[in-house]
């Protein structure tokens, strides 16, 4: 535990938070519980938790009568996240926490948390928008799918081998993409739970460049259409392989789909002072990354200045060219779950430079 509650400014949390002591006086009431209620913390400092914050179900009956958590049943240890409503019809999601000497024994506080409704409804139309992107993604491959194969077992013998393998090889894609897909939905729910596993290990990424531009050509890219430069020496690169190349591959992919002109892959090793993207963690600190630095930009358009803080958040797509919307926003998550940081900028030749850091430290149980 980094400190008690005891050494926390209550005004500096996000959330509202009310606590009343032994008699039900409210003895804290920071500045979101007064941004929320419409209420100054003078007014209500010392007044019974029942008139500091009024509140009633949705059904019109009055919650701290309802709960009574001083009087009700000494197993209670207080009262989950649930809509209720203020004065006026303004609606919060309340929790509260009832807290004793010990068990069974008499409440000595009440530690009530206060959250506005938007942040549950933002979150709520982000999950409708994930549905509704990864049904119409599951839509397409799986009609190919049942298309083909349903035709298959219907006139199998009116084809000829090349035409059935052409259909077979045509399912066993769509079947690669709904895999695909599967993966992706799987690594945003993980992320966005933080437990997003990585294992380390001993990584050339030079090597895995090198790789991943091979598999490019081989696929039918011009090898010219390449710029690989490796400043040598890097040190020893700690990572999982497998999440290094899900970011390699996206970002390449990227730069070959939405990009024009060459692209280039830039490894060296790193030591910088980063700071945090203002729109994305704003009053963080800055702090030094020391690893390995990755660098790919392309010759194309570029992203306009003011699609920038948008292109790591779900979704964002900088063309119509398809996709879920949802890979650089895995690309970030793993590379901040490595302890690393990624950032957009315009590339000298005019278009997207993508750069990514990663710390060069080993796994706990090396130290």
């Amino acid at each position: 535990m980094v400190g008690s509650a005891e050494e926390l400014d209550p005004d500096d949390l996000p959330d509202g938070l009310v606590v009343a002591d032994a008699e039900g006086r409210v003895v804290t009431f920071n500045r979101a519980a007064a941004r929320l209620t419409g209420r100054r913390p003078e007014a209500v400092l010392g007044a019974p938790l029942a008139d500091a914050l009024p509140l009633e179900d949705l059904d019109g009956r009055r919650w701290w009568k309802l709960t009574d958590p001083y009087g009700g049943l000494a197993i209670r240890s207080g009262q989950p996240e649930r809509n209720l409503l203020l004065p006026g019809g303004c609606e919060v999601l309340v929790s509260a926490r009832y807290v004793r000497e010990r068990p069974g024994g008499p409440v000595q506080r009440v530690v009530v948390a206060l959250r506005g409704t938007e942040a549950r409804r933002r979150t709520e139309r982000s999950h409708a928008e994930l549905i509704a992107t990864v049904a119409h993604e599951l839509r397409s491959p799986l009609t190919s799918v049942k298309g083909f194969t349903a035709t298959l077992l219907a006139k199998w013998e009116r084809f000829n081998d090349g035409q059935k393998r052409v259909m077979l090889e045509t399912v066993d894609a769509d079947a690669d993409r709904v895999t695909r897909l599967i993966a992706e939905l799987l690594d945003i729910s993980r992320i966005d739970a933080g437990r997003l596993e990585v294992r380390r290990q001993v990584v050339d990424i030079a090597a895995a460049v090198r790789r991943h531009v091979e598999g490019k050509v081989a696929s039918g890219i011009p090898a010219e259409r390449f710029d690989i430069r490796i400043t040598e020496p890097l040190g020893q690169q700690w990572g999982d392989p497998d999440k290094i190349d899900q970011v390699l591959a996206n970002l390449l992919e990227n730069a070959v789909r939405h990009g024009e002109g060459t692209v280039t892959i830039e490894v060296a090793p790193a030591s910088e002072i980063v700071e945090a993207a203002g729109w994305e963690h704003p009053g963080t600190p800055p702090r030094v990354v020391e690893g390995t630095a990755v660098t790919v930009s392309d010759e194309g358009s570029g992203i306009p200045e003011e699609s920038m803080p948008r292109v790591f958040t779900r979704f964002w797509r900088g063309s119509k060219r398809g996709g879920t919307g949802l890979g650089l926003y895995i690309v970030k998550g793993i590379v901040e779950a490595h302890g690393g940081v990624i950032r957009i900028s315009r590339a000298p030749s005019g278009g997207a430079r993508f750069r990514f850091i990663l710390p060069a430290g080993v796994p706990d149980f090396m130290l």
